[in-house]
């Protein structure tokens, strides 16, 4: 485990300003041959992974919304247009593309630009 100081400035730029009623339960760090990786997890079961860089590249709440503000414009656009009574409980990035795990389990897949590009159920 490491310390939230210890966190590039964007995660813990990402973790102030959005994740303020929450107590962290953990933080590691994992460094591997293409770079670093950290994980936060929350008490209440939520989880930020970020990038070496602070880069949010997994947000998982489980079973519950994840707020906008977390999300690209556009993915929230099209989740909203396409699944109106659906909404995203994960969000990650999985072999340079963004995949949004929707509450009716279905899985969107979207490029780098956040155009949709497929879907998994």
């Amino acid at each position: 485990p490491i310390t939230f100081e210890q966190l590039p400035a964007n995660a813990q730029a990402v973790i102030t300003q959005n994740f303020v009623k929450e107590s962290i339960l953990f933080i590691t760090m994992d460094s591997e041959l293409f770079g670093t990786e950290y994980e936060v997890r929350f008490n209440d079961g939520k989880e930020l992974d970020f990038d070496g860089k602070g880069n949010v590249i997994k947000i998982d709440y489980k079973y519950e919304r994840i707020p906008d503000a977390l999300l690209p414009a556009e993915v929230v656009a099209q989740v909203q247009a396409h699944y109106p009574t659906a909404f995203i409980v994960e969000w990650k990035r999985d072999d340079g593309q963004w995949k949004a795990e929707l509450s009716n389990e279905l899985e969107l897949v979207f490029n780098k630009k956040y155009q949709l590009v497929g879907i998994d159920d």
